[in-house]
C-alpha cells in the first residue's frame, strides 16, 4: 500500500477495527429512511408534532466532539442537518463502544451513517435532530478534501479547480453545493420542454444513434465497425433525416431527445457529445416555428428560474417574447459595415482576408459567408435574437424561400453570442433535395470534410411525399447554460470529455 496517503492507510486500518468490533462496514440491509434533511427544514416549523421519530441516512460532513456529547452534520440528497448525539442516551448500558470507538475514533468525514432520532431546535436556534439510534453504513476509504470557512468568512482550500472538479465529478457534487442545483435544472428544464411538447399533442420518439451514412448536419462524424455485418457505422451527428421519414409515415409532430456526437474541436462552448433535442412539425413553417420557440422558451425558463431574466457574467439576459429577428445579411451589414448580397466568391475572400478572417480553399460562398457572421457578428448578439434567412449553399436541408433568391427559410436563435437553435421550413421536394446533396458531393471534393452525403434512403422517403413542415434543434447543454448563469459547458455535462492524464 505504498502508493496510499498516510490518511488513506488510517482509514484503511479503522476499517478493520470496524470489523473486529462485529459491525460489516459496508452492511447489506436496507436502512428505512423516512424523511430527508428538507422535510425537516420545510415542515418543523409548522408541523414539529411530525417529526417526533425521523429516520436519516447520509454523509458524515462534520464532527465535533465534546467529551460526553457530539454535533455532527449530516448531508443527504436534499442539504445538511445538524445531529447531536449524546453518549450515555445512545448507549444507556455499561458498553459505551458504539459511541466511544465506533463514532469519536472510526467515524470519518465521507462516511454513511444512519440515525433514528426526533427534531429539535437548540438554544442557538438550529434545527437539529437529536439521535437515538446510530448505525454505520459505509466506509469511505479515500479523504474529502476539507473546505474551511474562517471567522472572517473566508473560504479556504475550496474545491475549485475546474480540471479537479471535471475529472472527479462525484467530489464535486459532495463539497460543492451549487453544482448539483445545476443539474437539477437541467433535468427540470427537459422535463417541462417535454410537457409543452406532450401538452401540444406531438410525440416522443427514438431513432438509431449508429447510423450507416451521417446526416442532417454538417459535421465530422465518430467512425465505428459493426462486426456482424461487417460494415462501417457512424455516430450520429444529428437525428433530422430520420424524424423526417416518420412525418413521411404520417405523424403530424414527432420530436427526440438525444445525444450526438461530432468529431470536432473542443471549447467552452463544444463537446464531442452533447444533448439535443429536434422536433418536426406537419403544415408549419419556420415563421410558425419562431413563434412556438420563444412561446416555450419564455414559458419553461420562468418554471425553472421563477423569472424570464438570467444573469451570465456581466450580462442580464430576457427571455420574454418576443425576440428580434434579422435577416443574416442584415446582422452583417449592422455590425461590420459590409453588404454580402450580391458578392462573388472572390470578393468575400478579399474581405475575409482583410479582416484576418483564415480561409481554405474548401470554403465556397456559403461558407465564406459564415465565417463572417462567425467572427464578425456571433458575439454581438446577446439578448435572445433570430438570424433569418441564410445563403442556400449552407443549408441543405431546408426549402428555398419563397421570395428571396438565392436564400432558404431558416433561422439560427442567438442567446449571449452562442448558437442556441436551429430550424428550417423543410425542403420536401426531392428533385430539389437530390440536387443539393450532389452540391454537397461537389464541396466534398474540394475537401470539405463538413459537407453532407448523398442518402438515398432518405430521398426515396420524399418521393413518397412529406407534407409541408417545419423542423427545430435546439441544444440542451447550451440551454442549460443560459438559464444556470454559467459560461463553460463543462460546469453542465455531469462527466465532460477530458484529455487522459498520462501516469
Amino acid at each position: 500500500m505504498s502508493h496510499l496517503s498516510e490518511q488513506e492507510i488510517i482509514r484503511r486500518n479503522y476499517l478493520e477495527e470496524i470489523r473486529s468490533m462485529g459491525i460489516d462496514p459496508y452492511p447489506h440491509a436496507a436502512f428505512p429512511v423516512n424523511m430527508h434533511a428538507a422535510d425537516i427544514k420545510d415542515g418543523f416549523a409548522i408541523n414539529p408534532e411530525n417529526f417526533t421519530s425521523v429516520t436519516l441516512a447520509g454523509r458524515l460532513m462534520m464532527k465535533r466532539i465534546m467529551g460526553k456529547a457530539a454535533f455532527a452534520e449530516l448531508l443527504d440528497c436534499t442539504g445538511k442537518i445538524q445531529i447531536y448525539l449524546n453518549r450515555d442516551e445512545l448507549c444507556p448500558t455499561e458498553d459505551k463502544s458504539l459511541y466511544n470507538t465506533l463514532f469519536k475514533k472510526l467515524c470519518d468525514i465521507g462516511d454513511f451513517i444512519g440515525i433514528e432520532g426526533y427534531a429539535f431546535t437548540t438554544q442557538t436556534g438550529e434545527l437539529t435532530v437529536h439521535v437515538r439510534s446510530f448505525h454505520f453504513l459505509a466506509k469511505s476509504l479515500h479523504p474529502l478534501p476539507v473546505v474551511k470557512v474562517d471567522a472572517d468568512g473566508k473560504v479556504h482550500d475550496a474545491f475549485l479547480d475546474p480540471e479537479a472538479r471535471y475529472r472527479k465529478r462525484y467530489v464535486d457534487l459532495i463539497v460543492n453545493p451549487f453544482v448539483k442545483d445545476i443539474f437539477v435544472k437541467r433535468a427540470k428544464l427537459i422535463s417541462y420542454m417535454r410537457r409543452y411538447f406532450d401538452d401540444h399533442g406531438w410525440l416522443e420518439v427514438e431513432t438509431p444513434v449508429l447510423q450507416s451514412i451521417h446526416g442532417g448536419a454538417a459535421a465530422r462524424p465518430f467512425k465505428t465497425h459493426h462486426n456482424a455485418l461487417d460494415m462501417p457505422l457512424f455516430l450520429r451527428i444529428a437525428n433530422e433525416l430520420y424524424l423526417k421519414k416518420l412525418i413521411v409515415g404520417g405523424f403530424d409532430g414527432v420530436y427526440e431527445f438525444g445525444k450526438m456526437f461530432r468529431n470536432e474541436g473542443m471549447d467552452r462552448t463544444h463537446n464531442p457529445e452533447f444533448t439535443s433535442v429536434e422536433i418536426y412539425i406537419a403544415y408549419k413553417d419556420y415563421i410558425w416555428m419562431m413563434e412556438m420557440v420563444e412561446d416555450m422558451l419564455e414559458k419553461v425558463i420562468a418554471q425553472i428560474n421563477g423569472t424570464c431574466e438570467s444573469q451570465i457574467g456581466d450580462n442580464l439576459i430576457n427571455f420574454r417574447k418576443p425576440y428580434r429577428r434579422l435577416s443574416m445579411f442584415e446582422a452583417i451589414q449592422e455590425y461590420t459595415g459590409f453588404n454580402v448580397e450580391g458578392k462573388s466568391e472572390e470578393e468575400l475572400r478579399i474581405f475575409c482576408k482583410s479582416k484576418h478572417i483564415e480561409l481554405d480553399d474548401s470554403m465556397g460562398k456559403g461558407k465564406l459567408i459564415d465565417e463572417i457572421f462567425g467572427e464578425l457578428v456571433e458575439e454581438h448578439l446577446i439578448q435572445p435574437t433570430y438570424i433569418t434567412d441564410y445563403p442556400i449553399e449552407m443549408t441543405p436541408l431546408a426549402k428555398k424561400h419563397r421570395s428571396k433568391e438565392g436564400l432558404v427559410e431558416r433561422f439560427e436563435l442567438y442567446i449571449n453570442g452562442k448558437e442556441i437553435a436551429n430550424a428550417y421550413t423543410e425542403l420536401n421536394d426531392p428533385i430539389d433535395q437530390r440536387q443539393r446533396f450532389e452540391d454537397q458531393l461537389r464541396l466534398a471534393e474540394r475537401g470539405d470534410e463538413e459537407a453532407m452525403v448523398l442518402d438515398e434512403d432518405f430521398l426515396q422517403a420524399l418521393e413518397y411525399g412529406m407534407p409541408p413542415t417545419s423542423g427545430l434543434g435546439i441544444g440542451i447543454d447550451r440551454l442549460t447554460m443560459l438559464i444556470t448563469g454559467q459560461e463553460a459547458i463543462q460546469e453542465v455535462l455531469f462527466f465532460p470529455q477530458m484529455k487522459s492524464v498520462k501516469e
